[in-house]
């Protein structure tokens, strides 16, 4: 094992010798910049390992090292919250306390008949023959214990579901404190949990939700360790055609279970370990007393709803993506499943279970029906068009009377890759600027010395630019600087880059030198690096700027023409996802990514698919008419067409 120190950030995690300096970023909750996947083509992930500039991505951890990431505290800007809206408690996961009474002498029914009677509220005037008790699942195990427990004590919480009793627990001392006690339905009890995951292409955030109430306890977000292997979707989809699905969604499982154990951490009630309830239990019983204590634990979570795109989707759950990595694009699996969350690899309750929304059609997947469940489209009077602006730009159109929907082929420009200094939302990154009276103005994600161009900086620039007068509305650049095909917005001498050229010695210039012709050689073309670490947008840039607004901007016109509506019929359009979040919808409509009808009607609802998520545990039946929603939505394959290439072309210029 050797130890790994994070200078700037002031982190040290131990990892075994052989991993990679990247892997060790993503293991210390860092957000390493890999739009290339790990493959050391893109240089973005140059650090310094005890002093020498090297990429993180080819670079082997063989000793204790100190490890400076350019910048400061290099962790995201990870969108956690979104739009909320009221929702009825009816949660599919129920709990209520039941007596496990004596049965009478010559009584018929056995243990199992009468707990299930209890729980499910069957009248005692029913015959037992008449119960149809093959429609709840049998669990021999608990069955079995039933007589003990009833011996042991009378009084026991049943956390269980429509088709199923998950567990009985044993009632314990009630704390006004504590995230325990008497529930929204007076029941007495310790803690039952529940957790939505919103597994993103780049960050996983989890949400811990009490399970009597619904009420939101905790948040926790990470990155996506399965980045060292690609940066977008389809590089990891080709992982995984050519060296299987195992290692993508284990190191995801694993994740996700860092982030469990977070969340119970998080609750303040919780000791730093997660195995707590059970040693009290086992005290209990072997004593046969009651505990006055209960610590919460992983165990105590009974159900995980999860959303995720649809490539996501599949190597969480380990299936082959080949249908996804070739024409017509077809999910393996479309329809909402409910599993047992221990076959996954998720580490909650022996018997919990987990929750996936439907999947849509082609790469529009779970999170996209985690949206919708948000936002309710499918119930409004008003036509509303929702985007959610990625590699992927997925939207739907529509009201209550029909929807459709359709992704975009956008590529990660908006997400810093095929840009020269493109980067996502870490510190640093240029996330605003302003042309005024003569001068360039622009801020950074948290005040941090310019590292780079963040999408709703590149959206900014690239519209200042044509308010300048630097940029024709073809495309063209005319920066009006020494070299005209290239705009310096950040001289190198401003930038966080030139206090690291200042402390490196003559050893550390020529390791950079070397990293950099390695980088060359296997087919980045020119390095940002090799232009004096400046800010900078290029010719190049600007055709992938066109290519990636085009994309969006061609499937809202044939979306509109697919469902026979207007532009000025649309009340409302949604921005979802971090990105939108924060993007201007002018700039974005000056350079034509939207029209310009839509401005005023923008409304940016943040991480709705992590919301989605949340709402699917608290009612059951709005989880169910999501899935009807979503079986009856109209799709459109922009691919299939025939317009699709007319309308892309019509769109790449900045006419507006």
């Amino acid at each position: 094992m050797a130890k790994v120190y994070f200078v700037r950030e002031e982190i040290s995690i131990e990892i075994p010798v052989g991993t990679s300096v990247l892997e060790a970023e993503i293991q210390a909750g860092l957000a390493p910049d890999v739009p290339c996947g790990g493959q050391g083509t893109c240089g973005k992930c140059l650090v310094k390992v005890d002093g020498k500039p090297v990429l993180a991505c080819q670079t082997k951890v063989e000793k204790d090292c100190q490890v400076e990431i350019p910048g400061k505290k290099n962790r995201g800007k990870i969108l956690s919250e979104g739009f909320s809206r009221k929702v009825n408690f009816q949660p599919e996961l129920q709990v209520k306390t039941v007596w496990l009474e004596k049965p009478e002498t010559g009584e018929k029914k056995s243990e199992w008949e009468r707990l299930v009677e209890d729980v499910y509220g069957i009248s005692d005037n029913k015959r037992t023959s008449d119960v149809d008790y093959g429609c709840i699942k049998t669990d021999v195990k608990l069955a079995g214990s039933l007589y003990e427990k009833r011996s042991f004590n009378p009084e026991w919480q049943v956390a269980y579901t429509d088709e199923e009793i998950l567990d009985l627990r044993p009632i314990v001392g009630v704390h006004e404190d504590s995230v325990h006690g008497v529930n929204s339905s007076g029941e007495k009890g310790d803690g039952i949990f529940t957790a939505a995951i919103d597994l993103g292409t780049t960050t996983i955030v989890g949400y811990l939700l009490d399970g009597r109430t619904g009420e939101n306890l905790a948040v926790e977000s990470r990155m996506n360790p399965q980045m060292q292997y690609g940066g977008d979707v389809i590089q990891r989809a080709n992982y995984a055609l050519e060296h299987g699905t195992e290692t993508l969604s284990k190191c995801v499982q694993k994740t996700i279970n860092k982030i469990l154990e977070s969340l119970i951490v998080k609750t303040q009630k919780a000791p730093k370990i997660a195995s707590g309830r059970k040693k009290v239990n086992d005290q209990t019983v072997n004593g046969k007393t009651k505990s006055a204590e209960w610590m919460p634990g992983v165990e105590d979570i009974y159900q995980v709803s999860l959303v995720g795109n649809t490539c996501m989707h599949h190597l969480f759950l380990g299936i082959y993506p080949a249908s996804l990595a070739h024409a017509p694009y077809t999910p393996a699996i479309s329809q909402s499943l409910t599993l047992r969350a221990a076959d996954y690899g998720i580490h909650i309750h022996p018997k919990g279970q987990l929750l996936l929304l439907p999947n849509i059609a082609g790469y529009i997947g779970a999170d996209t029906s985690g949206c919708l469940l948000a936002l309710r489209q499918d119930l409004k009077d008003e036509i509303t068009l929702m985007l959610d602006i990625g590699t992927n730009t997925e939207m739907i159109l529509g009201n209550k009377y029909g929807l459709a929907a359709c992704s975009a082929a956008s590529g990660p420009a908006f997400e810093g890759a095929k840009i020269q200094c493109g980067m996502r939302g870490l510190p640093g990154a240029i996330d605003h600027v302003k042309y005024e009276d003569g001068k360039w103005q622009y801020t950074t994600i948290g005040g941090e010395k310019p590292v780079g161009l963040c999408g709703s900086g590149l959206i900014d620039l690239v519209a200042e630019l044509l308010r300048a007068g630097l940029l024709e509305k073809n495309g063209i650049l005319h920066s009006g600087q020494e070299r005209s095909d290239t705009f310096m917005l950040v001289p190198p001498q401003e930038t966080v880059f030139a206090q690291c050229e200042q402390n490196m010695s003559e050893d550390a210039q020529s390791e950079k030198t070397e990293c950099l012709q390695r980088n060359e050689k296997n087919g980045s073309g020119q390095s940002r690096f090799e232009n004096d670490c400046g800010v900078y947008l290029t010719q190049k840039d600007i055709g992938e700027v066109q290519l990636a607004k085009a994309a969006i901007a061609a499937g809202i016109q044939l979306l509109l023409k697919k469902r026979s509506i207007e532009e000025s019929q649309i009340q409302t359009v949604y921005l979802a996802g971090g990105f939108g979040n924060y993007m201007s919808a002018e700039n974005a409509a000056r350079i034509g990514l939207i029209p310009e009808s839509f401005v005023k009607k923008v409304q940016c609802v943040g991480n709705i698919a992590g919301e989605g998520a949340k709402i699917a545990l608290l009612n059951k039946n709005e989880r169910h008419e999501i899935e009807n929603a979503v079986r009856n939505m109209e799709f459109l394959e922009l691919a299939a067409c025939p317009e699709f290439q007319d309308c892309f072309v019509d769109e790449l210029g900045f006419e507006r």
